[in-house]
């Protein structure tokens, strides 16, 4: 039996057995990828889409996803390959150099590099490094949108090769991630140690009735203003998705109202699917 050391969740794994990401496999006695290189999509998108508002704004870049997550929200919006294993779906292996190559080949349409997202890429952060090299050598950027949930050593391993990431901070409540499979404080030190590395900025969806109050707006600002006051911060609209369809979508009013508290504290806050 190993431990996988990817995430919080240290699954201990016996040979063939898959952790609760669906992509981390005990195989020959090491804890491997079960989606190196296994694309679910891939859409060039302008940078804001992401959000990145401060990241060569007005560029596009390549966007590409796989499947698994170490989550399980039920508000996933990208559920039908986010909780999904790979007898789930249908992929297409793209090496890191037939990625990369791409990423070049889309530089004439304002491309200026690669996104990991969509699921969640740092489960296989050993496909973003070896992608990220090749990237990085042609003059392109790497970017990862993530829940930031991953362990101080697979953060160590990745952070130097992303140019620029959007990281979740879904909650400032330790028991809404104890929901979803997370751990607040686990992201919190990743959301540090990125912004010593890379350009960070941070997304929270506004969901009625769980992280919605101003009390936890005020502190998630505050906490942000700690590390650095000028990381941007997208509120962003709830609508009803994957296990959440009954659920009333947040009110724009709502959004609006916590940007501006959180606007105390914060230089640049953005209102995202008003």
């Amino acid at each position: 039996m190993l431990e996988c050391q990817v995430c919080p969740h240290h699954c201990r794994l016996t040979e063939g057995q898959i952790g609760v990401c669906r992509t981390r496999i005990n195989k020959g006695d090491e804890i491997t990828s079960l989606n190196y290189g296994k694309l679910v999509s891939v859409a060039l998108d302008p940078i804001e889409k992401k959000p990145l508002a401060h990241f060569h704004p007005g560029s596009m870049i390549l966007s590409v996803g796989s499947f698994g997550c170490n989550f399980h929200c039920p508000f996933c919006q990208n559920f039908q390959i986010s909780q999904v294993g790979a007898d789930d779906i249908t992929t297409k292996d793209v090496t890191p150099f037939e990625l990369a190559q791409l990423a070049l080949d889309t530089r004439e349409r304002g491309n200026i590099g690669v996104a990991f997202t969509y699921n969640e890429p740092l489960i296989s952060y050993e496909y973003i490094i070896d992608t990220a090299k090749i990237v990085r050598a042609q003059g392109q950027k790497t970017v990862a949108v993530t829940n930031g949930c991953v362990t101080r050593y697979t953060a160590e391993q990745v952070l130097p090769y992303l140019d620029a990431l959007n990281i979740d901070l879904k909650s400032f409540n330790p028991e809404f991630y104890k929901k979803i499979g997370g751990n607040l404080s686990t992201v919190k030190e990743f959301i540090v140690s990125a912004t010593t590395t890379s350009h960070v900025e941070l997304t929270t969806l506004i969901i009625p009735g769980e992280n919605d109050s101003e009390e936890e707006i005020e502190h998630l600002s505050q906490w942000i203003a700690t590390v650095n006051p000028e990381i941007p911060l997208h509120i962003s609209r709830f609508f009803p998705r994957y296990k959440m369809v009954n659920k009333e979508a947040t009110s724009v009013r709502k959004v609006y109202a916590l940007a501006e508290i959180a606007r105390r504290h914060l230089k640049y806050v953005y209102t995202g699917n008003c």
